[in-house]
C-alpha cells in the first residue's frame, strides 16, 4: 500500500460517500476544483504526528489557493482513543499558535463512534472513513458558506437520519470496497 492509494480511497470516499450522499454540501465545489490538498502521513506517534499538524497548518496558512486540507493517517491510530487524544492536542495546537479562529478540525475514523450512540449504530458512518482523518477547515470559508446555506444547524441530524435509512450494512461494504479497489 503507498501513500497514493490511501489518498485515492480517501478520494473515492469523498465522491462516493461524503459528496454522494451529500453529507457536506460543501466539499462538492471544492472537490471538483481540486482545492483539496491531500497529506498521507506514515506518523504512528502523537508527538510527530503533532509536529505534521502543525506543519499542515502553516502550509495551508502558506497557500490560500488551497480551501482545506485532509491528513490521511496511514499506518497510526487505528485506535480510536488514541486518535480522540490526536484530535484534543491538535485543538491545543490551533490555540497556541495562533490558528484559534482561523482553522477548525473536523474528524473521520474507521471506527467512529457518536458518545451518544451504540458501536453499530448507522448514523457513525457519517464520520467512518477508510483512514484515520484529520480535516483542516478555513473558518471563514466556513462561517461564508454556512451564512448562506438554508438550515446548516440540521446537516448533522439530516446525515444521521440518512446513514439510519441507508444501513450500516451499506456503508461497511461501500468502505471494504474503497479499500479493496
Amino acid at each position: 500500500m503507498t501513500q497514493i492509494d490511501e489518498i485515492e480511497q480517501t478520494k473515492q470516499w469523498l465522491e462516493q460517500v461524503i459528496i454522494g450522499l451529500n453529507f457536506c454540501p460543501f466539499a462538492k465545489k471544492e472537490f471538483v476544483n481540486q482545492t483539496i490538498h491531500y497529506h498521507a502521513s506514515d506518523k504512528a506517534q502523537l508527538k510527530p504526528a503533532l509536529v505534521e499538524f502543525l506543519a499542515q497548518c502553516h502550509f495551508l496558512s502558506d497557500n490560500p489557493e488551497i480551501e482545506t486540507s485532509l491528513l490521511i493517517y496511514n499506518q497510526g491510530f487505528r485506535d480510536f482513543n488514541r486518535f480522540l487524544d490526536l484530535v484534543d492536542d491538535s485543538n491545543e495546537l490551533i490555540v497556541e499558535h495562533g490558528f484559534e479562529g482561523i482553522f477548525q478540525i473536523a474528524t473521520f475514523h474507521p471506527e467512529y463512534c457518536f458518545a451518544d450512540a451504540e458501536y453499530d449504530d448507522a448514523g457513525n458512518f457519517t464520520n467512518r472513513s477508510p483512514y484515520p482523518t484529520l480535516h483542516l477547515i478555513r473558518e471563514k470559508s466556513m462561517e461564508k458558506v454556512l451564512s448562506v446555506y438554508k438550515n446548516p444547524e440540521a446537516i448533522p441530524d439530516n446525515n444521521i437520519a440518512l446513514a439510519q435509512k441507508k444501513g450500516a450494512d451499506y456503508f461497511q461494504s461501500l468502505l471494504k470496497k474503497i479499500k479493496q479497489d
